[in-house]
């Protein structure tokens, strides 16, 4: 399917590029920018439309182009929507990988669905896909996969009316961040549906990506190794080339609070490279220089979670992800590797909001699944929710061990915390009240949904009705 000619967008990037600002570097950067663009729609595209399959739904690309292709970081913003892409599946209709044209003298930008268990990878720029001789352009394919709806869906459930309104403007209004798009919200008190609700294009089994909600669910898995024996956060992750190299004081708790002391580039560190460059975990995220004493200082960066989960890599042969996401019924869930079969836990899971709901839920039942198994270590809970560790330096939420803090949050309980991702991704868990609030997004970059508010507003109305 091709959306475009490429001429016509390389014509467009050199209108965008004034002759006289075109220095050599400058070329260069715009040229790996539209490399970047390319991997993001091709991965973005794979992703959204091979799991919503796998999960018994269906996006189109025009779905994804609206919601997941809009509104994203520059400069991505503006390369995007101009490269011509195309869907390529497998007899049988199954995705085998989306390609992304950008340049006429490099390969498209492959996105492959590898398997149902781990979604899609980007692979590298330049890279040929070369592995299924036997794909066929999509419009050859006839799938039979139910739709999701076609209209917004109101609050259903147990919802008396102030939080039904408290929904409503949360899907329909700027009550809650100007410009905010909200696609599904879900309240749940011990495990029963209160309010739920959905967007367009969005159903109960729609995967969105989680970004960073992904660093929760990584200390999740990080605590079930703890649970069995195969870890302890207090001892080193194994960074540095050597024993002498000062980074082996890094332990994998210093990682989970972003207390590593390890350099970024930016804040959170743009990992651009190897989220939509086809680099791999240990090329990108594990060799970054020390620059502060372990322990000492605060920096949000997705390195210290991708370090964080190499740290117990070893263990996922026998206890990979999927492994908790089934025991969780976490069943439309799925966790993304790089090229090279490395998790990327700090972004790259794709999930919906009754996964999510069930993920919250673990924490109200400190770490201890429905049917009496415990999986989590007891006083996990309390550990990711202590703010042990330097704090951030802007912003009213504190965090912890891979979870944000709404401890200083008027008319929020103080024991509120929360799993948060770019675009607008919550899962908010109130231990006292025993209610998990879930709400999706893809928020365009710039605007932001008010999460401390909304669940203000939905727990005050819990209490009234």
């Amino acid at each position: 399917m091709r959306t475009t000619t490429l001429a016509a967008a390389i014509a467009a990037l050199a209108l965008a590029v004034p002759l006289s600002a075109q220095s050599q570097q400058e070329l260069l950067d715009a040229r790996h920018d539209r490399a970047l663009a390319a991997g993001y729609k091709a991965l973005v595209l794979c992703s959204a439309i091979a799991i919503a399959e796998r999960n018994g739904t269906t996006r189109t690309p025009e779905s994804v182009e609206a919601w997941e292709l809009t509104g994203i970081q520059a400069p991505l913003d503006g390369l995007v929507a101009s490269l011509p892409f195309e869907i390529v599946r497998r007899p049988g209709g199954q995705i085998a990988h989306v390609a992304v044209d950008w340049a006429e003298d490099m390969p498209a930008r492959i996105a492959a669905y590898q398997r149902p268990e781990t979604g899609c990878s980007i692979l590298p720029i330049g890279a040929h896909n070369g592995s299924d001789p036997h794909a066929q352009p999509a419009h050859e394919m006839a799938l039979k996969i139910l739709s999701p709806n076609d209209e917004p869906v109101l609050p259903e459930g147990r919802a008396g009316p102030k939080l039904a309104a408290a929904v409503e403007r949360a899907l329909d209004a700027d009550d809650y961040g100007k410009g905010a798009r909200t696609t599904r919200i879900l309240i749940q008190s011990d495990g029963t549906t209160l309010a739920d609700g959905y967007a367009t294009d969005f159903g109960w089994s729609t995967p969105q990506r989680t970004f960073s909600v992904a660093k929760s669910i990584a200390a999740t898995l990080i605590g079930a190794s703890v649970y069995r024996g195969n870890a302890d956060v207090n001892a080193s992750a194994g960074l540095g080339l050597s024993e002498a190299d000062p980074r082996r004081a890094i332990t994998i708790d210093h990682l989970l609070r972003m207390a590593s002391g390890r350099y970024s580039d930016t804040p959170g560190n743009r990992t651009d490279p190897l989220y939509y460059g086809g680099a791999t975990v240990d090329e990108v995220a594990l060799d970054w220089p020390l620059i502060s004493p372990p322990g000492s200082t605060y920096r949000y960066a997705n390195n210290d979670t991708l370090a964080a989960v190499a740290a117990i890599r070893k263990t996922f042969a026998a206890h990979p992800p999927t492994g908790m996401f089934a025991k969780l019924g976490m069943n439309h869930t799925v966790a993304e590797t790089d090229w090279q079969g490395s998790y990327v836990l700090s972004s790259q899971v794709w999930s919906t909001a009754d996964d999510l709901a069930a993920f919250g839920q673990l924490y109200l039942n400190d770490g201890v699944l429905p049917s009496g198994e415990r999986v989590l270590p007891e006083g996990w809970v309390k550990y990711v929710t202590t703010p042990s560790g330097p704090q951030p330096a802007t912003g009213t939420f504190g965090y912890g061990a891979g979870f944000w803090l709404l401890n200083k949050e008027e008319g929020v309980p103080p024991d509120t915390f929360a799993a948060i991702g770019n675009r607008g991704q919550y899962v908010v868990i109130v231990p006292s009240r025993q209610v998990v609030i879930v709400r999706r997004g893809e928020d365009p970059a710039g605007s932001s949904f008010n999460i401390a508010a909304f669940t203000r507003d939905v727990l005050a109305s819990l209490l009234t009705e």
